[in-house]
């Protein structure tokens, strides 16, 4: 096979993926049957409103939480039976990850510059400290505490932490949340970047105008994949029970939520109830 045809395999795959909470209340099902892949090179988006399971899907691709059924296989490992010392190794050297809460994302008793070549050396990085900073518009906050800057710089500060000495795969939860347009767009720009030189990149977002430059946008709903959207197109998820989750805007077509399912020869067709036609 020509090396320009060559299968690359997937930074993280998930198989019917289960994330179940337990409480003194009773059980959430934050995640139900997730089925996805996360490819190297390419910055996929993941969307939903709050409530539809993108933390938690962002937290186990991340490596930092187990599912509570399904596979879920990230950088080669398989996150339900690796060990916490695998696991802890996985993280340090191969991901970078920035939490929603940023300032779980930074060391408080580092300066700036200090926690990117930390991080960087764990993965075999030199120098860059300063290019990580400088990426995301904090190189002139180099010598600075987190406890001195703002909730914004903190959360670009722990964008510069999680892409230093190039990560394999970086998982971003609301990079963008607290910053203007400018800096929103100069941390998306960083994050392109990393993906271009080959990482594979995931975030959430609310924003519109993040969701639309990405290479992919993912939907969410009640803890199902409901949409995929691409540069070439969008199209609707079937489950692992064969359940056809239908984008939003087209649920008002079905207000009963039943629907005929026809196959004309050149393909299947979707169609209300007679009785709703």
């Amino acid at each position: 096979m020509p090396a320009s045809e060559a299968v690359v395999d997937p930074a993280a795959s998930c198989a019917d993926l289960v994330k179940v909470f337990r409480s003194a209340t009773g059980e959430t099902h934050a995640l139900r049957g997730i089925g996805l892949e996360v490819h190297p090179g390419a910055l996929t988006v993941v969307a939903g409103p709050s409530g539809s399971g993108k933390s938690s899907l962002l937290t186990l691709l991340g490596a930092r939480d187990r599912p509570s059924a399904g596979r879920l296989t990230v950088l080669g490992s398989d996150v339900g039976v690796a060990s916490t010392r695998q696991l802890r190794t996985l993280r340090r050297e191969r991901i970078g990850f920035v939490p929603q809460r940023s300032s779980l994302g930074v060391f408080p008793h580092l300066r700036a510059v200090d926690q990117v070549r930390q991080v960087g050396a764990w993965r075999g990085a030199r120098d860059g400290a300063f290019d990580a900073l400088a990426s995301v518009g904090l190189d002139h906050r180099a010598d600075h505490l987190p406890a001195a800057l703002s909730g914004g710089e903190q959360q670009r500060l722990a964008v510069a932490v999680a892409l230093a000495g190039s990560p394999s795969l970086v998982v971003a939860d609301e990079p963008t949340a607290e910053l203007d347009h400018a800096n929103a767009d100069l941390v998306v720009d960083a994050l392109l970047a990393v993906a271009g030189a080959g990482a594979a990149v995931v975030i959430s977002s609310h924003d519109e105008r993040i969701m639309h430059r990405g290479d992919r946008l993912l939907r969410l709903r009640h803890g199902v994949l409901s949409s995929e959207t691409t540069r070439r197109d969008t199209t609707a998820v079937i489950d692992a029970t064969g359940r056809l989750q239908l984008p939003p805007a087209l649920l008002d077509l079905f207000p009963s939520r039943r629907v005929v399912v026809e196959e004309d020869g050149d393909g299947v067709r979707l169609r209300p109830p007679r009785s709703e036609a």
